[in-house]
């Protein structure tokens, strides 16, 4: 084929690809370059504030993140691909206003997204390289890929003040996966401005102050970070913060205006399980660990493991009004805790007695 040919083939296969991701169930496509050297600095800076905390794998991999080529030699474009996974009639913040509900974070409720995004990129990847005859390789979390600066270089949305993704029609209650790829795909044009203006609603809607600049999150004080990654205790200054957030946090979506453009998922594996979108932090607290395996199997919640499970939603028992059946179910699983969630249990009680003016 002329250049011209050549040209018009991958422009066509750029359209086809779209059309395919469509097809399996995804609400945008973009493509974009394999470079991501101003995404790269960023992660250095960020990793240089120690704002990382104890996700050394961060630090590790940060090469890794910055060179594409390193994962799949050869490799010149990035698709970036977006499925929403909010539910139709959820309402969130009815949960968190609740002090006795355990809130989980709504990419939690259903099954593990990994696996679903993951094999419906793979089938996309075969399909390009039927029609390309290139290598490519799909990534959902599943090596260090900064998906979140490809997403918008291939002009998926802006990066927020929250460091959240963000698309004008959709907000950002989405997952992104990617497939890279050495077809040289025509490149879909960023965003050029964000569009944040002079907002600050997720600045001050933060409950533990995590996001300590426009742009910057601290993780050490972020609760998605406190109630999963941390696998110490969590900091005394924090916990009363923290509220009924048992498994992540969504605050900083639910207080940006974009969101009101979100759009619900059709996607059944994102449908709540076990009425984990409306739960009581008693019921939960009381699961046995058999419970906690057979209820969170193929969950993301399982990865924590029963008893950081038990830590969190006893830091939420401790947020929560005066009780003496919290008081006894707090003291039932005090002799079969770790010393971590021990010693959560036992904030919880005092926290308790203190409401209950016991002291």
């Amino acid at each position: 084929m002329d250049a011209a040919d050549t040209e018009k083939f991958y422009a066509d296969l750029a359209t086809q690809v779209k059309t395919w991701g469509k097809e399996l169930g995804f609400a945008h496509i973009g493509i974009g370059p394999a470079d991501n050297v101003q995404h790269a600095v960023r992660l250095r800076e960020w990793l240089a504030k120690d704002f990382h905390g104890e996700m050394s794998y961060m630090a590790r991999h940060a090469d890794l993140r910055a060179d594409a080529d390193a994962l799949l030699p050869g490799t010149v474009r990035v698709i970036s691909a977006r499925m929403d996974y909010l539910r139709e009639g959820e309402d969130p913040q009815q949960v968190l206003d609740n002090p006795d509900k355990a809130y989980i974070s709504r990419y939690a409720l259903g099954r593990d997204y990994h696996k679903l995004i993951r094999k419906r990129l793979a089938q996309l990847a075969e399909r390009l390289g039927e029609h390309a005859g290139s290598s490519h390789r799909a990534f959902v979390d599943s090596a260090p890929v900064l998906e979140r600066g490809y997403a918008e270089q291939a002009g998926l949305g802006w990066i927020g003040k929250n460091s959240m993704l963000i698309n004008s029609r959709a907000g950002s209650w989405f997952f992104l996966g990617e497939i890279y790829t050495d077809a040289p795909l025509p490149i879909d044009p960023p965003q050029q401005t964000a569009h944040c203006g002079s907002c600050t609603a997720c600045l001050q809607g933060c409950p533990t102050g995590a996001i300590v600049a426009p742009y910057q999150v601290d993780a050490r004080r972020c609760i998605s970070y406190l109630t999963i990654e941390l696998k110490g205790s969590i900091p005394e200054e924090l916990r009363r913060p923290m509220g009924n957030r048992v498994f992540g946090c969504d605050d900083c979506q639910l207080v940006c205006p974009w969101n009101k453009f979100a759009h619900s998922s059709a996607e059944q594996d994102f449908s709540p399980r076990h009425q984990l979108d409306n739960s009581e932090l008693l019921s939960l607290f009381r699961w046995t660990e058999a419970e906690f395996l057979e209820r969170t199997a193929g969950s993301p919640i399982r990865r924590i493991g029963y008893q950081r499970w038990l830590g969190n939603l006893a830091i939420g028992l401790g947020n929560a009004p005066a009780s003496k059946e919290i008081m006894q179910a707090l003291l039932g699983q005090r002799d079969i805790a770790s010393d971590v969630t021990r010693e959560h249990i036992d904030w919880a009680l005092e926290e308790q007695r203190e409401k209950a003016g016991q002291h």
